[in-house]
């Protein structure tokens, strides 16, 4: 942990952690790289869970295993672009992808 920043308080918001977080400059690199990849998780677990879904359930409509949704969402998996527009779909979404 970087000098400055205590986490003895219990609760902690993760806007506060992540702005300390955030001054740091080689972490701030590797979440910049990362942010895509959360963002789209984050996309899938709210609408998901806005619909009342179940990961198995999902699974089932994706036509793949729970296990393989649960990673998805854990962010240790990495999915290819065609599974991502399979999860869109059964969710009523689509896949849009824009280069910067």
């Amino acid at each position: 942990m970087k000098e400055g920043v205590t986490m003895s308080k219990a609760g902690a918001k993760f806007s506060e952690v992540k702005e300390l977080l955030m001054k740091d400059e080689e972490f701030k690199a590797e979440y910049e790289k990362l942010k895509p990849r959360y963002d789209v998780i984050s996309q899938i677990i709210e609408a998901r869970t806005s619909q009342n879904i179940t990961q198995e359930e999902l699974a089932l409509r994706v036509g793949t295993q729970k296990s393989n949704i649960s990673r998805l969402e854990s962010g240790t998996y990495n999915p290819s672009l065609d599974f991502l527009a399979k999860v869109a779909r059964s969710l009523g979404k689509e896949v849009q992808v824009t280069l910067k």
